[in-house]
């Protein structure tokens, strides 16, 4: 089996995880799938005919470690193989993983690296089970002898047969190749031979079931030829290899050109980078650059227009692609020195040859752009899409093809996060951008694991008494080196990666317990209220009001005396499913506060529509309200208009005196910010409440 014959298929619920590893394996020439979590994988597995899983332990829902054992109880480790992926410190994950039959296992951040070389183990082992099988088909394929040359090698004599066709392969008559190992050993491209030497090796010590490598040779005009070389040793009755015999197949047409497009495919592209190299390494001015484009949008053409119409378009963009290079005047200078590949799914990657400058990428870059806008005949349909473009410049200083085109990746990654069909190039600075990134999300898993995050508590004033009357829970990350976190340092990968959800529930849970225990020392004043935030995707998460009433009757606590803020942003993505699950959660008994208003939609007219108690001035317009002007009319218009729907109004971001007075005078009746108080751990907050301070 080797790596275009094994399908992959990736389970984690990160989709920057899985997109990430599934193109880098694609572009290695696996076959992958994805899927965002575990459930029906079994049945996925055996519909799809995967070869390997690599199943995140982390997920929402069913774990790793369940999916795991399920599948287990239909595929053993040998029929089946399982590779965990899972992050350094969880080593009681990797033992319980291994316990429940996985094969093996990769940490977070992934090196790339190891978990090829444990994929393509896997694909070894499978391969020793089909052994017998596989080495009496290929014999009997290299007997027939019609397309393939054959070879057989005596090891102790060290002599080898060539067939004429394995000659004449390489341009060569009978009678002008020998039979001593170096003819063929000396032809192997100088970049493959050390490699080829050390597959025979492995094979005659036993170690691989079969000799079998792609292999670059050198035809008597002086070009190389791809060929596959397959081998199967003889041994005697110690084990010890005493002859080898084999078949070489020309593999050139199928290995250089995607079958699809007719372009250039990832290995012609990489012998090409690899030349440039060489290049460079002889003219340090050399300069030349590697583009990454990704069609935007084109899952979403694939799912709805089906996979032939998505090839078309894939052919369609090919050729207005090249078409764009050879005929515009902008690039007129490299029209002869550019390489388009497609690597593979929606990925093309463009080599760019003796530019001038910098700016000569980014020229061709917007013709691309430019040239995409226009829309494509597909099916009798009309189809727009766009792209995204990363470029990698040669002058960073690479050293290999797999750099430079990892970087290329990663800028046009950078390109579609600010808006997708534009370009990005690359700089050292997005490369340290990105491992923070990676850095940041692991540090995230090994937070909760060993509980580093605190609620802060800021409490809420009423104007009108000048007391307290509740709380907002915020959400803090004591940071093992970084020290004391706050949400925007960390949120939004907490969003990305769906960690959010079980933050968001952690933090829950707490502020129900702290509520529950400062209004138990309450008997004669009106109870606190908690105000908790609802992130989007806690928001969007199934079964969220079922959940919450279990934990307020788990808890015992008075529905009333919750507070759940949810944005703008949040109910507007979809507002008649919003409405659902914000009646579903009132019925619970629980308050409602639309947060931060003002700064998306500020449509007062949705908020008949959903079941609010509480509308929240954002902190934007409080900052602005002292020295008048739109900050200050906006409050006043926002005022009167909450009343008439009978929603109680909080400003945020109070800090001044003079903010105070203003908000007091609009008739503002709740307010919080550093005027009054920062947001304080719960042993602080239960001090002040103490000391019951009036303001």
């Amino acid at each position: 089996m080797d790596s275009k014959a094994c399908r992959l298929l990736i389970v984690d619920d990160n989709e920057m995880n899985r997109d990430m590893l599934a193109r880098r394996l694609e572009r290695k020439g696996y076959s992958v799938l994805v899927a965002e979590n575990a459930r029906g994988l079994r049945e996925r597995i055996q519909g799809q005919q995967v070869d390997i899983v690599l199943l995140d332990v982390e997920m929402p829902g069913i774990s790793g470690l369940d999916a795991l054992h399920t599948l287990r109880q239909s595929y053993s480790p040998t029929e089946l193989p399982v590779i965990m992926v899972t992050a350094k410190q969880q080593s009681e994950d990797i033992v319980k993983a291994l316990d429940l039959g996985a094969n093996d296992y990769i940490t977070k951040p992934i090196d790339f690296a190891v978990a090829l070389a444990r994929i393509r183990t896997q694909i070894s082992r499978i391969e020793v089970e089909n052994a017998l099988r596989v080495s009496e088909e290929r014999y009997a394929l290299a007997a027939q002898g019609a397309n393939d040359g054959l070879w057989d090698w005596n090891l102790r004599d060290s002599f080898i047969y060539f067939s004429p066709r394995w000659k004449a392969m390489l341009g060569y008559q009978e009678d002008e190749i020998g039979n001593r190992p170096e003819e063929w050993l000396d032809r192997i491209h100088a970049s493959d031979r050390e490699r080829v030497k050390h597959e025979i090796d492995a094979h005659l010590k036993g170690t691989t079931p079969q000799f079998e490598s792609e292999i670059r040779i050198q035809h008597k005009d002086g070009s190389f030829r791809w060929v596959l070389s397959r081998g199967l040793a003889v041994r005697d009755a110690s084990g010890n290899a005493s002859r080898m015999a084999g078949s070489q197949t020309d593999i050139t047409g199928g290995k250089l050109a995607d079958a699809l497009t007719g372009l250039p495919n990832r290995l012609l592209f990489r012998d090409r980078l690899e030349r440039l190299f060489e290049r460079q390494k002889r003219d340090k001015d050399y300069l030349f650059a590697v583009m990454f484009l990704d069609l935007d949008g084109f899952k979403m053409i694939n799912d709805s227009l089906g996979h032939a119409a998505g090839d078309q378009l894939l052919v369609a963009v090919a050729k207005r692609l090249e078409n764009s290079l050879r005929a515009s005047d902008a690039v007129a200078r490299i029209e002869q020195d550019f390489t388009i590949a497609r690597l593979g799914g929606d990925e093309f990657t463009i080599l760019l040859d003796r530019l001038e400058e910098p700016g000569d990428a980014e020229l061709v870059a917007k013709r691309f752009i430019k040239v995409l806008a226009s829309s494509f005949k597909v099916d009798g349909k009309e189809i727009f899409t766009s792209a995204s473009i990363g470029i990698a410049l040669s002058s960073i200083g690479y050293e290999n093809s797999e750099d430079i085109l990892r970087d290329a990746d990663t800028a046009m990654y950078r390109a579609k996060s600010l808006g997708k069909s534009r370009y990005e190039i690359f700089d050292v600075e997005m490369r340290a951008n990105v491992m923070a990134r990676l850095q940041l999300e692991t540090d995230l898993r090994n937070g909760l694991s060993r509980k580093e995050f605190r609620n802060y508590y800021q409490p809420i004033i009423s104007l009108g008494s000048g007391r307290i009357v509740g709380f907002e829970a915020l959400l803090r990350w004591q940071h093992p080196t970084r020290g004391l976190l706050h949400p925007e340092d960390f949120i939004n990968v907490a969003e990305e990666t769906g960690m959010i959800r079980e933050l968001g529930w952690w933090s829950l849970q707490e502020a129900c317990q702290q509520i529950c225990t400062w209004n138990a020392t309450r008997k004669d004043c009106p109870s606190l209220i908690m105000s908790i935030n609802l992130s989007t995707k806690q928001f969007l998460q199934p079964n969220l009001a079922t959940e919450i009433g279990s934990l307020l009757r788990e808890m015992r606590i008075a529905p009333s005396t919750l507070k759940f803020e949810i944005t703008e942003s949040a109910v507007m993505q979809d507002p008649s499913a919003a409405a659902d699950v914000l009646f579903q959660i009132k019925s619970l008994g629980v308050q409602l506060s639309i947060d931060d208003f003002g700064t998306g939609y500020s449509s007062l007219s949705y908020l008949q529509k959903f079941p609010m108690n509480t509308l929240k001035i954002d902190r934007s317009f409080t900052a602005e309200i002292d020295h008048g002007g739109d900050s200050t009319e906006i409050v006043r218009t926002i005022l009167p208009m909450a009343k008439a729907l009978r929603l109680d109004v909080i400003a945020e971001g109070v800090e001044t005196s003079e903010q105070l007075a203003v908000l007091s005078n609009l008739q503002c009746e709740y307010a919080q910010g550093y005027y009054f108080s920062k947001p304080l751990t719960a042993a602080d907050a239960a001090a002040l409440l103490e000391n019951n301070p009036k303001w």
